[in-house]
């Protein structure tokens, strides 16, 4: 899927740590005229619209200095979002503790669909807590990873806490 140079992670990484934001993902997306160079940006507290807006216009200067890309691309600037991709360890890494779903290739413990709390994760493989048992699932086993958001319901007014 991606067609990204090598060195372009580089480029950006330090571009973007001085701008006090983290390079969480990059990828290309599509071909030729269709393609859409997505940079994923994170920070604690997480990342507003104005300051993509603005990081966005700073990346784009950068890239049409570098000249790398030699064919028309679209560049998407975004957050992870309350549900975020998990697609490399450190994604994971930064999702121990939150529930999880994920989709494996082959069955792992009988299922290829996992959910529940990530408890760990290294290079090679992940434990998740799915009801009482814990499944450690291999990396490479992952089709597709995502955490899990739950709205929870709002105190009601004038209730007290307990």
């Amino acid at each position: 899927m991606s067609r990204v140079p090598d060195d372009l992670w580089e480029l950006l990484s330090g571009y973007l740590q001085a701008e006090g934001l983290e390079l969480d993902d990059l990828e290309m997306i599509g071909r030729e005229r269709g393609s859409v160079l997505r940079v994923t940006l994170d920070m604690d507290g997480g990342v507003g619209v104005d300051r993509l807006a603005e990081t966005s216009r700073g990346l784009s200067r950068l890239l049409d200095e570098d000249d790398r890309f030699q064919e028309a691309y679209t560049l998407e600037v975004t957050s992870p979002g309350l549900e975020r991709k998990l697609r490399r360890p450190e994604h994971f890494a930064k999702s121990i503790g939150r529930e999880v779903a994920v989709k494996t290739h082959q069955e792992v413990e009988g299922e290829r669909t996992h959910r529940g709390t990530l408890e760990s994760v290294d290079e090679v493989d992940c434990v998740i807590a799915v009801e009482d048992t814990d499944r450690r699932i291999p990396l490479a086993a992952i089709a597709s990873a995502r955490t899990v958001f739950r709205w929870e319901p709002a105190a009601k007014p004038g209730a007290k806490g307990r």
